[in-house]
């Protein structure tokens, strides 16, 4: 097990360099006192013993590429790095909960219990059919046109809920594509019965639905007056919302600025006494280059790197490299999915509609010896599906595949020549098989999916890679005659029916190009299943049908690590409150203006 430092060993490395005038930064000789002196207090969610809260200041962090723009209506939960400070969802995570029950580390579906109440101030679910929300009062939009400082009511929670499930005005428009957590069919209606109470009845029980219409992707509330005024959410101009900030200053290419909203309803979980946010801004850089943000963090530039850019270090050589040269910047390892994935597209198009070549193309990856090399030991090479293995009552253990299932997804590098050849790809006088292009999403880690395009060279199958940014996406996954193979993601640990019913399933499968009325059959079943119970075992039954398959060729699940500087306090490596909220953290965050100083910054 590899040492990663805590934020209290930093601390007292940054205190003990400092005071012996080793730190170079070091800007008096009282600084050290100033900030050892400083008053402490407990995390109640973790029992540490951190510096006090205090307010001002700016959090800075880095940002690989921005989203197109601020509406989940047409781009779901990517919206929310744009506006999860500026607009609010009837619940969010608890942030006060105990870590050792809930650390908020990972997507999994959480319970019910690790969620407080945020727009809604409770909820209660008189039978299975029907969910009533009452909505806090005293909570006011920012006060800027058209909203004004009005305050929030039930109306404009219906107005939302309304617009994505395409309900009452909004029922010739349909509901958004993205509402893939909030299957239409399931909602009867959603209606303000007054000014503080919305009442969601369903068509049939959804065991998941409480928890999405509390914090899923597009739970979002967003103000009725911009979107009857300009059509849309995308303009950033026109972002008004409840939350702790603002969304202020966009420099297109370069950053985002939020300004603290002084009229914020919020209290600190942990420090009720205390109105959140501590900090005045929240500033996000556009870094797209690795090195040049490990380079701004190492120099204090910037205060995170994490989920909350997407830039959180996918790469162990600048984990490693960091540690030796900043052993001061505290780390945080966390896994959710793998990000390793590659999906096939056009499944029912040759190559990809034969099931050996789609054999070929994961059994000539050797993942054990990547993760052993590559990823120096860090991470799990064993095959997992579109859902964790580790899944309770959903994901099946790789040791209980069918033995003929696991014997296609281990390392093979002859018996996948063998399968091209007997599908009908021998080698050409080049030595080539095949030739197909990658479209590659500039996230993730293009050195592994160079990697595996080696592998594939070795048996005749010749990728070509081109890496694209967040803007370019849509257009690169519509051409499905250029990019045969894309980036794509496996072992989720989300909430159903999201992991089932993405990519796979109806409308939702044209990435892919699969039109598999099977699947599509087992889908219906597990949406309309009476239990529980019998819902995961259909879900779990889905996820091997994608396995059996092959429908994605899968490789190793790696850590990745948030990065954080020791004057931020608070925080403990969290991703999200929350499945979607990547930002909505940042409010309960405070810096150590004594630490800072003490450290040059």
């Amino acid at each position: 097990m590899k040492l990663i430092f805590s934020r209290t060993f930093a601390i007292a490395l940054v205190l003990v360099l400092t005071a012996t005038g080793l730190w170079a930064g070091a800007a008096t000789e009282q600084a050290p006192a100033a900030a050892a002196e400083k008053e402490m207090v407990t995390d109640p969610a973790t029992g540490e013993m951190v510096s006090a809260p205090e307010y001002g200041g700016t959090i800075t962090y880095g940002r690989v590429s921005w989203a197109e723009h601020s509406d989940v209506w047409y781009i779901s939960g990517w919206a929310s790095h744009n506006i999860g400070l500026v607009n609010e969802m009837l619940g969010i995570g608890n942030w006060a909960l105990d870590r050792d029950i809930w650390n908020w580390r990972v997507l999994s579906d959480q319970p019910l219990s690790a969620w407080r109440g945020a727009l809604a101030e409770s909820w209660e679910t008189p039978d299975d059919t029907t969910i009533i929300f009452n909505i806090r009062q005293g909570v006011h939009w920012h006060d800027k046109a058209p909203m004004n400082g009005r305050e929030l009511t039930a109306k404009d929670v219906e107005y939302n809920w309304q617009r994505l499930l395409g309900l009452g005005k909004f029922s010739e428009a349909g509901a958004s594509l993205m509402a893939g957590g909030f299957p239409p069919e399931d909602f009867e209606s959603v209606t303000a019965t007054d000014d503080w109470t919305v009442v969601f009845k369903l068509n049939k029980p959804n065991f998941h639905a409480l928890k999405n219409l509390l914090g899923q992707w597009i739970a979002v509330i967003y103000p009725p007056e911009v979107i009857e005024e300009h059509g849309d959410y995308k303009d950033w101009r026109n972002t008004v919302g409840t939350g702790p900030y603002e969304l202020t200053e966009v420099v297109e290419e370069s950053s985002r600025t939020w300004t603290k909203n002084p009229d914020y309803w919020g209290y600190d979980p942990k420090y009720p006494d205390n109105r959140l946010p501590y900090t005045d801004k929240v500033v996000a850089l556009l870094m797209p280059e690795g090195a040049t943000r490990l380079a701004a963090l190492r120099a204090g530039q910037l205060d995170m790197l994490g989920t909350v850019g997407d830039s959180q270090l996918r790469s162990i050589d600048e984990v490693e490299g960091l540690q030796q040269t900043n052993p001061e910047i505290v780390l945080h390892q966390y896994k959710f999915r793998s990000d390793n994935v590659f999906y096939l597209v056009g499944l029912q198009r040759p190559p990809w509609d034969d099931i050996r070549v789609r054999q070929a193309m994961q059994m000539a990856l050797d993942l054990d010896t990547v993760v052993d090399t590559y990823y120096k030991g860090y991470g799990d090479a064993t095959p997992q599906g579109q859902i964790g293995n580790d899944v309770a009552g959903i994901g099946t253990p790789f040791e209980e595949w069918p033995d003929d299932v696991k014997k296609t997804y281990r390392y093979d590098p002859e018996g996948a020549e063998a399968l091209l050849d007997a599908a009908g790809y021998p080698r050409g006088d080049d030595g080539i098989r095949l030739k197909t292009g990658m479209a590659y999403f500039e996230r993730y880690d293009v050195s592994y999916a160079e990697l595996a395009a080696g592998y594939w060279r070795e048996i005749g199958v010749d990728v070509e890679i081109d890496v694209f940014g967040v803007g370019e996406t849509g257009a690169v996954t519509a051409d499905q005659d250029a990019y045969r193979i894309s980036w794509g993601e496996g072992a989720f640990r989300y909430a159903l029916p999201g992991p089932v019913t993405w990519m796979f399933y109806g409308e939702r499968a044209s990435r892919d190009g699969l039109q598999d009325p099977d699947y599509d059959a087992l889908v219906d079943a597990m949406l309309a299943a009476p239990t529980l119970d019998e819902q995961n075992r259909l879900a779990k039954e889905a996820n091997m049908y994608i396995i059996e398959n092959q429908f994605r060729v899968w490789g190793p699940e790696t850590p990745q690590f948030q990065a954080t500087q020791p004057w931020i306090i608070g925080y403990n490596g969290e991703m999200r409150l929350g499945d979607s909220e990547t930002q909505s953290f940042l409010a309960y965050l405070w810096i150590d203006s004594a630490l800072k100083a003490a450290m040059g910054h």
